[in-house]
């Protein structure tokens, strides 16, 4: 194992979410899955806990022990359940974290607390049928109305969008501007002229509750509004470089549990007289994914450190999400091949990682997107 040189309060944090992990995630995968039912007591679970208010401080509910103390745990729980992931967003570096930098305190104290402990479920609603990648593409639009604002469209592929209480939305206010005319509010259940379907045969993450959020003008209060007008796609942009430490610690457990199931599998499993682990194939495997974990740690870890400083941190949230999402995808291949025909069976958990691992390479922008990111600052063009 690489020296990662945590300290002692984010190595029993680390050790204590594994626990929970195994001991209450992994007995309900299997059924969850199937079922494709989100489990939504245990998130409320996770939350009064603590797991997911590492990065927030204890004023608003969180713990203030740190991003890299969130990375760990969101790894431990993603190497279980991977369905679970987007939790560490949702209720953590997304939503509640953006209301925390730009609400106004009585926008802070109302929804933070609620979303870190979990006693609500939490959105953050960026994407439309029609702009992915291209966010400044937005056509959900808000109409301000006197005191109030008026909201109309549809955002897509939005996790909690059938279980949330409260959550973010990035909407249209002005056509003149196309970055500068995108105003972020935030919305709960108690605004009339919402609505939710979920999305239920997707190709991963069967248990997690992704959907589509209807808004038929539905009545915002104008002190809903986060921030000034025009500022939404700045306040997204920065959101986004914590959320990608989710994306790519999640990734890094999915990583993880692939290797660990490639390696039982590989000393157990005899072909030949011996166990396929000892040839040379099958060891090149190993060892390419032992080492793409190894690498992925440390730019995780790297990126929790540059958010825990403060410092800029949107090259290497880059780096770590692009890194961890084409790492992972060729990981759990690689496990897959080592199974063989099991690889290909729900009786193995390899089947369920592979297709929770494409996910990582499209949420919180894609693999595209972090390379366009990661050229153009290295070439200079962008600082």
């Amino acid at each position: 194992m690489v020296d990662c040189t945590l300290t002692p309060e984010e190595a029993a944090i680390r050790d204590a979410a594994k626990d929970f992990a195994e001991r209450s995630i992994r007995p309900l995968v299997t059924d969850h899955e199937a079922r494709r039912a989100f489990p939504q007591d245990l998130a409320r679970e996770m939350g009064r806990l603590g797991l997911f208010g590492c990065a927030l401080p204890k004023t608003y509910g969180g713990t203030e022990a740190g991003f890299t103390a969130h990375a760990l745990v969101t790894e431990e729980i993603s190497r279980v359940w991977s369905s679970l992931r987007h939790l560490f967003n949702t209720q953590a570096l997304t939503c509640p974290m953006t209301i925390l930098h730009h609400g106004t305190e009585a926008q802070k104290t109302t929804y933070v607390p609620k979303l870190v402990m979990g006693e609500w479920m939490g959105f953050f609603a960026l994407t439309e049928p029609h702009a992915g990648s291209d966010v400044a593409a937005t056509r959900t639009r808000a109409t301000r109305r006197g005191n109030r604002y008026i909201l109309n469209g549809t955002k897509a592929w939005i996790s909690n969008a059938t279980v949330f209480d409260a959550g973010l939305v990035l909407a249209r206010t002005d056509d003149r501007e196309r970055y500068g005319g995108l105003t972020l509010f935030v919305v709960d259940r108690s605004c009339p002229g919402i609505t939710a379907r979920e999305y239920r045969e997707k190709l991963g993450h069967h248990a997690s509750p992704t959907g589509e959020i209807i808004f038929d003008n539905c009545e915002v209060p104008e002190e809903n509004r986060i921030g000034p007008e025009g500022t939404g796609f700045r306040i997204v942009m920065e959101s986004l470089d914590r959320g990608r430490l989710s994306v790519a610690a999640g990734a890094l457990g999915v990583l993880r549990a692939c290797l660990e199931a490639g390696v039982d599998y590989a000393r157990s499993r005899e072909a030949f007289g011996k166990p396929i682990g000892r040839f040379q194939m099958v060891q090149e495997r190993i060892a390419e994914m032992a080492v793409l974990e190894q690498a992925t740690r440390l730019l995780v870890l790297d990126h929790a450190a540059r958010l825990q400083r403060g410092e800029p941190a949107t090259m290497s949230g880059a780096i770590a999400k692009y890194h961890a999402s084409e790492a992972v995808v060729k990981v759990a291949n690689w496990a897959v091949e080592i199974f063989g025909s099991y690889g290909y069976s729900e009786e193995y958990p390899v089947a369920r990682l592979f297709r929770d691992a494409k996910m990582y390479q499209i949420g919180e922008g894609t693999s595209n997107i972090q390379r366009i990111v990661i050229a153009e600052r290295t070439l200079g063009f962008k600082t």
